[in-house]
């Protein structure tokens, strides 16, 4: 899949709603994007998920059910949430959120083809990690 992000506003609005799980995003032009947790999360751009190149991602499973329970602002260019599951490193640029609101037919398919080529479901549980970093630093 395409991983170059077109250049996007910022949305000039952004909620929360943690009863549905969608982070929502509405932008000047009148358009919304309403993008679940369960998509953010497993689409971090964290190295912890995506990993410091090609073949080095790490397939998230477990994740139906996470929250977002924290958004802290980074710069005026994006925001950085902090997950239910402890996971709080992936930066996501306004590109990159416009990105996956705007792909997510495309996205759950190929993440529901990772998970078949691994043999792993959605709801498995993750492997046990030494800690919570990338384990690369």
């Amino acid at each position: 899949m395409q991983r170059d992000y077109a250049p996007a506003p910022p949305p000039q609005d952004i909620t929360v709603h943690t009863a549905s799980r969608v982070l929502e995003l509405r932008y000047a032009s009148g358009q919304t994007l309403r993008i679940p947790f369960e998509l953010l999360r497993v689409y971090s751009p964290s190295a912890q998920v995506k990993g410091h190149g090609p073949g080095q991602e790490v397939l998230q499973t477990g994740k139906r059910d996470v929250l977002v329970t924290g958004m802290a602002p980074v710069g005026h260019y994006a925001i950085q949430p902090t997950f239910s599951d402890g996971h709080d490193s992936g930066i996501y640029t306004w590109d990159y959120l416009y990105f996956l609101g705007s792909r997510q037919q495309a996205l759950w398919q190929e993440y529901e083809q990772r998970l078949a080529a691994a043999g792993a479901h959605r709801d498995d549980a993750m492997p046990e990690t030494a800690g919570r970093s990338c384990g690369s630093h």
